[in-house]
Protein backbone atom coordinates (compact mmCIF):
# COMPACT_ATOMS: atom_id res chain seq x y z
CA UNK A 1 0.00 0.00 0.00
CA UNK A 2 1.39 3.42 -0.71
CA UNK A 3 1.92 6.15 1.60
CA UNK A 4 1.23 9.17 0.01
CA UNK A 5 -2.79 9.31 0.68
CA UNK A 6 -3.13 13.17 1.38
CA UNK A 7 -5.59 14.77 3.63
CA UNK A 8 -8.61 15.94 1.34
CA UNK A 9 -10.07 18.48 3.60
CA UNK A 10 -6.92 20.47 3.35
CA UNK A 11 -8.61 22.08 0.80
CA UNK A 12 -10.53 25.24 1.06
CA UNK A 13 -13.55 24.54 -1.19
CA UNK A 14 -13.92 21.52 0.38
CA UNK A 15 -13.40 22.12 4.25
CA UNK A 16 -15.93 25.17 3.74
CA UNK A 17 -18.98 22.79 2.46
CA UNK A 18 -18.43 20.37 5.17
CA UNK A 19 -18.39 23.45 7.57
CA UNK A 20 -21.77 23.70 6.72
CA UNK A 21 -22.81 20.19 8.05
CA UNK A 22 -24.10 19.20 11.18
CA UNK A 23 -25.31 16.32 12.11
CA UNK A 24 -27.89 15.39 9.31
CA UNK A 25 -29.06 11.12 8.76
CA UNK A 26 -26.76 9.15 8.33
CA UNK A 27 -24.18 11.24 10.18
CA UNK A 28 -27.18 11.61 12.92
CA UNK A 29 -26.24 7.58 13.73
CA UNK A 30 -22.38 8.70 14.41
CA UNK A 31 -22.99 10.55 17.52
CA UNK A 32 -26.90 10.06 18.43
CA UNK A 33 -25.43 7.35 21.23
CA UNK A 34 -22.34 8.90 21.90
CA UNK A 35 -23.68 11.13 25.19
CA UNK A 36 -24.94 7.71 27.12
CA UNK A 37 -21.58 6.15 25.78
CA UNK A 38 -19.75 8.98 27.26
CA UNK A 39 -21.72 9.28 30.41
CA UNK A 40 -21.13 5.69 30.72
CA UNK A 41 -17.25 4.99 30.29
CA UNK A 42 -15.80 8.97 31.13
CA UNK A 43 -15.92 10.40 34.89
CA UNK A 44 -13.92 13.89 33.98
CA UNK A 45 -14.33 16.93 31.93
CA UNK A 46 -11.57 17.57 29.88
CA UNK A 47 -11.66 16.61 26.53
CA UNK A 48 -9.36 16.05 23.46
CA UNK A 49 -11.07 16.25 20.16
CA UNK A 50 -8.61 14.89 17.33
CA UNK A 51 -9.48 15.70 14.40
CA UNK A 52 -11.83 18.58 15.02
CA UNK A 53 -11.83 19.64 11.41
CA UNK A 54 -14.43 22.18 11.47
CA UNK A 55 -15.35 22.06 15.15
CA UNK A 56 -18.71 20.11 14.44
CA UNK A 57 -17.61 17.36 17.19
CA UNK A 58 -15.85 20.17 19.75
CA UNK A 59 -18.65 21.90 20.41
CA UNK A 60 -21.11 18.39 20.43
CA UNK A 61 -18.48 17.87 23.45
CA UNK A 62 -18.77 21.11 24.73
CA UNK A 63 -22.86 21.23 25.04
CA UNK A 64 -22.01 18.15 26.62
CA UNK A 65 -20.24 19.81 29.39
CA UNK A 66 -16.61 19.05 28.40
CA UNK A 67 -13.66 21.87 28.36
CA UNK A 68 -12.21 20.77 25.13
CA UNK A 69 -9.46 21.01 22.99
CA UNK A 70 -9.53 20.85 19.38
CA UNK A 71 -6.66 19.75 17.13
CA UNK A 72 -6.08 19.27 13.30
CA UNK A 73 -4.09 18.70 10.67
CA UNK A 74 -5.71 21.10 8.14
CA UNK A 75 -5.40 24.64 8.56
CA UNK A 76 -8.34 25.69 6.17
CA UNK A 77 -10.50 23.54 8.90
CA UNK A 78 -9.10 24.76 11.86
CA UNK A 79 -9.89 28.83 10.50
CA UNK A 80 -13.24 27.99 9.75
CA UNK A 81 -13.78 26.21 13.11
CA UNK A 82 -12.31 29.66 14.67
CA UNK A 83 -14.89 31.75 12.62
CA UNK A 84 -17.38 29.74 13.69
CA UNK A 85 -16.29 29.40 17.22
CA UNK A 86 -13.98 31.96 18.35
CA UNK A 87 -14.08 31.21 22.01
CA UNK A 88 -12.74 27.40 21.05
CA UNK A 89 -9.13 26.29 21.70
CA UNK A 90 -8.67 25.07 18.24
CA UNK A 91 -4.86 23.79 17.40
CA UNK A 92 -2.76 22.99 14.32
CA UNK A 93 -0.85 19.39 14.92
CA UNK A 94 1.53 19.28 11.35
CA UNK A 95 1.61 15.63 11.01
CA UNK A 96 -0.89 14.74 13.57
CA UNK A 97 2.06 15.73 16.00
CA UNK A 98 0.42 15.73 19.33
CA UNK A 99 3.89 15.67 21.45
CA UNK A 100 2.55 19.71 22.16
CA UNK A 101 -0.04 18.76 24.27
CA UNK A 102 0.31 17.44 28.10
CA UNK A 103 0.30 13.70 28.74
CA UNK A 104 -2.38 12.44 30.91
CA UNK A 105 -4.07 15.73 30.95
CA UNK A 106 -7.79 14.58 29.04
CA UNK A 107 -10.88 12.37 30.14
CA UNK A 108 -11.55 11.80 27.09
CA UNK A 109 -10.16 11.54 23.72
CA UNK A 110 -13.03 11.60 20.84
CA UNK A 111 -11.42 10.93 17.15
CA UNK A 112 -14.79 11.23 14.80
CA UNK A 113 -14.21 9.44 11.24
CA UNK A 114 -10.34 10.74 11.91
CA UNK A 115 -8.89 7.44 11.33
CA UNK A 116 -10.74 6.99 8.35
CA UNK A 117 -7.79 8.68 6.78
CA UNK A 118 -4.85 7.60 8.28
CA UNK A 119 -3.21 5.37 6.03
CA UNK A 120 -1.10 2.89 7.49
CA UNK A 121 -1.29 0.33 10.36
CA UNK A 122 2.10 1.46 11.89
CA UNK A 123 0.42 4.96 11.33
CA UNK A 124 -2.83 4.02 13.52
CA UNK A 125 -0.75 2.73 15.61
CA UNK A 126 1.47 5.30 16.14
CA UNK A 127 -1.46 7.71 17.18
CA UNK A 128 -3.48 6.04 18.99
CA UNK A 129 -0.35 5.19 20.99
CA UNK A 130 -0.13 9.14 21.30
CA UNK A 131 -3.91 9.11 22.64
CA UNK A 132 -3.23 6.92 25.22
CA UNK A 133 -0.63 8.62 26.43
CA UNK A 134 -2.49 12.19 26.61
CA UNK A 135 -5.27 10.07 29.07
CA UNK A 136 -5.89 10.62 32.56
CA UNK A 137 -5.60 7.27 34.66
CA UNK A 138 -9.18 6.67 33.58
CA UNK A 139 -9.57 8.18 30.53
CA UNK A 140 -10.95 6.35 27.49
CA UNK A 141 -10.39 6.96 24.04
CA UNK A 142 -14.07 7.00 22.05
CA UNK A 143 -13.63 6.61 18.23
CA UNK A 144 -15.75 6.55 15.37
CA UNK A 145 -15.32 5.32 12.21
CA UNK A 146 -16.78 3.76 8.79
CA UNK A 147 -17.56 0.31 8.85
CA UNK A 148 -16.39 -1.56 5.71
CA UNK A 149 -20.07 -1.62 4.81
CA UNK A 150 -20.69 1.99 4.02
CA UNK A 151 -18.46 1.59 1.12
CA UNK A 152 -20.56 -1.12 -0.75
CA UNK A 153 -24.55 0.68 0.03
CA UNK A 154 -26.95 3.43 -0.24
CA UNK A 155 -27.11 5.97 2.42
CA UNK A 156 -29.74 9.38 2.95
CA UNK A 157 -25.92 10.92 2.78
CA UNK A 158 -23.76 9.13 1.34
CA UNK A 159 -23.58 6.94 -2.57
CA UNK A 160 -21.34 4.56 -3.07
CA UNK A 161 -22.93 3.15 -6.13
CA UNK A 162 -20.38 4.75 -8.83
CA UNK A 163 -17.26 2.79 -7.17
CA UNK A 164 -18.25 -0.48 -7.67
CA UNK A 165 -13.83 -1.26 -7.77
CA UNK A 166 -14.84 -1.00 -3.79
CA UNK A 167 -16.54 -4.31 -3.38
CA UNK A 168 -12.77 -5.83 -3.59
CA UNK A 169 -11.46 -3.65 -1.38
CA UNK A 170 -9.36 -5.21 1.67
CA UNK A 171 -8.25 -3.82 5.05
CA UNK A 172 -6.03 -1.00 3.97
CA UNK A 173 -7.17 -0.60 0.39
CA UNK A 174 -8.44 2.95 -0.56
CA UNK A 175 -12.09 3.50 -1.39
CA UNK A 176 -14.32 6.14 -2.58
CA UNK A 177 -17.46 7.87 -1.51
CA UNK A 178 -19.87 10.61 -2.35
CA UNK A 179 -21.15 12.91 0.35
CA UNK A 180 -25.08 13.93 -0.10
CA UNK A 181 -25.67 16.42 2.54
CA UNK A 182 -23.02 19.04 1.15
CA UNK A 183 -22.89 20.81 -2.18
CA UNK A 184 -18.98 19.29 -2.93
CA UNK A 185 -20.11 16.37 -4.44
CA UNK A 186 -16.45 15.23 -5.24
CA UNK A 187 -15.63 11.56 -4.54
CA UNK A 188 -14.20 11.40 -0.97
CA UNK A 189 -11.49 8.80 -1.11
CA UNK A 190 -11.07 6.97 2.56
CA UNK A 191 -9.06 3.95 3.53
CA UNK A 192 -11.53 0.99 4.56
CA UNK A 193 -10.14 -0.55 7.95
CA UNK A 194 -11.99 -3.61 9.69
CA UNK A 195 -13.03 -4.81 12.77
CA UNK A 196 -10.23 -7.07 12.78
CA UNK A 197 -8.33 -4.43 11.81
CA UNK A 198 -8.66 -2.06 14.32
CA UNK A 199 -8.56 -4.83 17.12
CA UNK A 200 -4.97 -5.42 15.86
CA UNK A 201 -4.08 -2.08 15.91
CA UNK A 202 -5.38 -1.20 19.03
CA UNK A 203 -3.35 -4.15 21.20
CA UNK A 204 -0.47 -2.72 19.04
CA UNK A 205 -0.57 0.54 20.64
CA UNK A 206 -1.36 -0.67 24.52
CA UNK A 207 -4.96 -0.40 24.31
CA UNK A 208 -8.07 -2.38 25.00
CA UNK A 209 -11.60 -2.03 23.92
CA UNK A 210 -13.91 -1.69 26.16
CA UNK A 211 -17.05 -1.53 24.08
CA UNK A 212 -18.28 -1.72 20.72
CA UNK A 213 -21.54 -0.24 19.18
CA UNK A 214 -22.89 -0.24 15.54
CA UNK A 215 -25.85 2.17 15.90
CA UNK A 216 -28.63 1.64 13.71
CA UNK A 217 -31.44 3.52 12.64
CA UNK A 218 -34.89 3.34 13.63
CA UNK A 219 -37.93 3.52 12.01
CA UNK A 220 -39.58 6.39 14.21
CA UNK A 221 -36.55 8.79 13.33
CA UNK A 222 -36.74 11.36 11.01
CA UNK A 223 -35.16 10.59 8.52
CA UNK A 224 -35.51 8.78 5.04
CA UNK A 225 -33.07 5.74 6.08
CA UNK A 226 -31.65 3.61 2.85
CA UNK A 227 -29.43 1.02 4.60
CA UNK A 228 -29.49 2.13 7.86
CA UNK A 229 -32.24 0.34 10.07
CA UNK A 230 -30.59 -2.93 8.29
CA UNK A 231 -26.64 -1.97 8.29
CA UNK A 232 -24.35 -0.04 10.22
CA UNK A 233 -22.27 2.74 8.49
CA UNK A 234 -20.33 3.30 11.82
CA UNK A 235 -18.34 1.50 14.20
CA UNK A 236 -17.72 3.28 17.75
CA UNK A 237 -15.02 1.66 19.69
CA UNK A 238 -14.01 2.59 23.64
CA UNK A 239 -10.69 2.12 24.46
CA UNK A 240 -8.16 2.16 27.84
CA UNK A 241 -5.06 1.58 28.28
CA UNK A 242 -4.60 -1.76 28.93
CA UNK A 243 -3.66 -2.82 32.04
CA UNK A 244 -0.38 -5.04 33.23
Amino acid sequence: MRNDFSNIYDDEARARAYSELEFPATYYLAYRDLPEIIRRHVPGGRALDFGCGTGRSSRFLRDLGFQVTGVDIAEPMLALARERDPAGDYRLVPDGDLTGLDSGSFDLALSAFTFDNIPTRERKVALFRSLGSLLAPRGRIVSVVSTPEIYVHEWASFSTRDFPENRAAKCGDRVKIIMLDVGDRRPVEDILWTDEGYLDVCRAAGLEVLETQRPLGRASEPWNWKSETTVAPWAIYVLGRQTP
